[in-house]
Formats: structure tokens, sequence, C-alpha cells
């Protein structure tokens, strides 16, 4: 009997339908050098689009959030409201941006596939740790010289 959790999804007595892991019969056949070079170009667009998707979660979608929250702060009178508004919209737009890094990744498998590599893995996990790591430089450099905080120098601090 299996119990590993990987093979039976997480339960020890069967398998939950639709779990089973993806099995490939076969390597992928390569096609034309040309039709091999446009999936090569395809992939690395998926992949500076799904880039470009995580390292909106470090910025620019905060930021949106923030302030149509201040908006709805003086919409509504109320703080609550607008912090409310501005969390619950982040937390919402953040998980359907995950969705679509997901479904960005599965097409970057299926297109290096066509391009006749051996591809098994995506790699959303690797463009959220690079992404994470560039928002945080980014985050901190705006920090230090650019918020106008008691860090920063004195040179050029903002109003």
């Amino acid at each position: 009997m299996r119990v590993d959790p990987t093979d039976t999804g997480g339960l020890f007595i069967g398998r939950r339908p639709g779990t089973r892991p993806i099995r490939y019969r076969a390597l992928p056949e390569r096609g034309s050098r040309a039709r091999r070079r446009i999936d090569d170009a395809l992939a690395a667009a998926l992949l500076v689009l799904e880039g470009l998707v995580s390292l909106s979660f470090w910025g620019p979608l905060p930021a949106a959030w923030l302030w149509v929250g201040s908006h709805v702060q003086f919409w509504t009178g109320s703080v609550s409201a607008g912090i409310l508004s501005a969390f619950a919209g982040l937390l919402a737009t953040l998980l359907v941006g995950l969705v679509i890094c997901k479904r960005i990744d599965h097409a970057w498998i299926l297109v290096r596939r066509a391009a006749g590599h051996d591809q098994r893995e995506g790699v959303m996990g690797r463009v959220f740790g690079v992404t994470c790591a560039v928002g945080a430089v980014i985050f901190v450099a705006w920090f230090l010289l650019f918020s106008g905080s008691e860090l920063a120098p004195m040179g050029i601090q903002g109003p």
C-alpha cells in the first residue's frame, strides 16, 4: 500500500479526484530549428510577463489600493472603511495575481516542452523569490534615499 502523501494527494486512504501526479509518456518531439527559436522566444516572453506580474505585488498593487482606500476614507469619512477596503481589495488582487502567475507558469511549461526541452516543473517559486529580493532592494533604496525619513541623507529629503 502506498502512503506517500505525494502519491495519495495528502490522504492515506486514497486519492482525491484530479490529484494524480502528471506523468509524461515520452520526451517531447523536437520541431524544426525555426520552430524551436519561436517557442524559446515565446517562453522567454512568458517568463518576463510572469516576472512583471509578480513584481507588481511589491509596489504598484499596494500603492494603488492605498490610493483607493484613501478615497474611500474621504467619501465615507471613516478611516476604518478606508483601511478595510484597501486591505480587502489588496488581498483579493494578490490572490487573483497568483492565479494569473500560475496559469502563465503552466503555459511556460507547455511552450518549453513544445520547444523540445524536457520541462516538467515550473519556475513560479524562483520567479517569486527573485522578485521578492528585487522588490526589497528597491524599497530599501527608496526608503533610505527618497522617503524623507530621518535616515535619508540631508540633501535629498522629500517635502
